[in-house]
């Protein structure tokens, strides 16, 4: 009996310590279960967030790009300064992260500036010479040197100008005419204010000596000839009153206020066209050709035409 008892005894400890361990067994691995999923959770959330962060960065790089500025730098022709600047405040309205940055000179400083490699995405001459000169496809008699610089798809003649004759405000010559002008200068009694040989204006008034059989040398070497390198500069010799008269543009006439007493014609001196064109080394092609573009349009037509110019018809 007591045998018995005994081993109901150990029978019955033995299954209380069994079912301890597997409570505790069943216990710790509800914990391990739980644990993991939390990490799991945990580490969706970190990667959630990390692509809601690249998400947000994505618009903020493309806005960044966008409001990037791009300088477009412009070669022309003295005689549009004051046209020119005028549009450019216009132009911020229209394409405001485009900053343009002028030089302006003697189209046939331009010319060689750029041929030396100065930097320039957009060519406004004065004068066709100037431009063909720079032209693979142009006339190989001017383009002596096989220049190739010109984008001739964005080619374009935009605006047309008159050569003039001015006098000074007192007029003491008292010239009302190119006529007057070419007896004038064959009696030596005037100075006359022109460009140089390799500015277009100069270049126009080398014609109009031609056509009134006059030999410039020999006018040169009398002293009735002042020269500019620039048609700013001989306007400003009429201005100041240090020559009796000069052949500009009827535009620098305009800006300078100056009195214009006769036009030339067709006949003697040809016309005036100023062509533009992009250049095949601009670093900014696409933004050049559309300040081109917009030049052409109505808005800027009025601008250039309040002094002076015109359309090319």
């Amino acid at each position: 009996m007591q045998k018995k008892l005994l081993a109901s005894l150990l029978a019955c400890a033995l299954g209380i310590s069994l079912a301890a361990c597997g409570s505790s067994s069943t216990s710790s691995s509800t914990e391990d279960t739980e644990a993991a999923a939390a990490a799991d959770e945990t580490e969706a959330a970190d990667t959630a967030s990390e692509e809601e962060t690249t998400e947000a960065e994505e618009p903020a790089e493309e806005t960044a790009d966008t409001a990037e500025n791009v300088e477009v730098v412009v070669f022309a022709a003295a005689s549009m300064t004051e046209t020119l600047t005028e549009i450019s405040e216009m132009y911020k309205e229209v394409a405001p992260n485009v900053t343009l940055t002028f030089n302006f000179d003697s189209s046939g400083t331009l010319k060689t500036q750029i041929q030396e490699g100065a930097a320039c995405d957009l060519f406004i001459s004065a004068g066709q010479t100037q431009m063909n000169q720079l032209d693979i496809n142009a006339d190989p008699e001017v383009n002596t040197e096989g220049l190739d610089f010109v984008d001739e798809d964005s080619r374009v003649d935009i605006l047309e100008n008159r050569v003039t004759l001015c006098v000074t405000p007192d007029n003491e010559a008292g010239l009302e005419s190119f006529d007057d002008m070419a007896a004038a200068l064959q009696d030596g009694s005037i100075l006359m204010a022109m460009g140089n040989s390799d500015v277009p204006v100069g270049q126009y008034t080398q014609r109009i000596l031609e056509y009134y059989g006059l030999n410039e040398e020999e006018l040169a070497a009398s002293g009735v000839i002042s020269y500019g390198s620039n048609v700013k500069e001989a306007a400003t010799q009429i201005a100041e009153g240090s020559v009796d008269c000069g052949v500009i543009y009827c535009t620098d006439a305009y800006s300078e206020g100056l009195n214009i007493v006769d036009y030339a014609t067709a006949d003697m001196c040809g016309q005036v066209i100023y062509p533009a064109a992009v250049l095949k080394t601009a670093a900014h092609p696409e933004e050049a050709q559309a300040f081109l573009d917009y030049l052409q349009t109505d808005e800027c037509m009025a601008v250039f035409e309040e002094v002076g110019f015109s359309g090319v018809e």
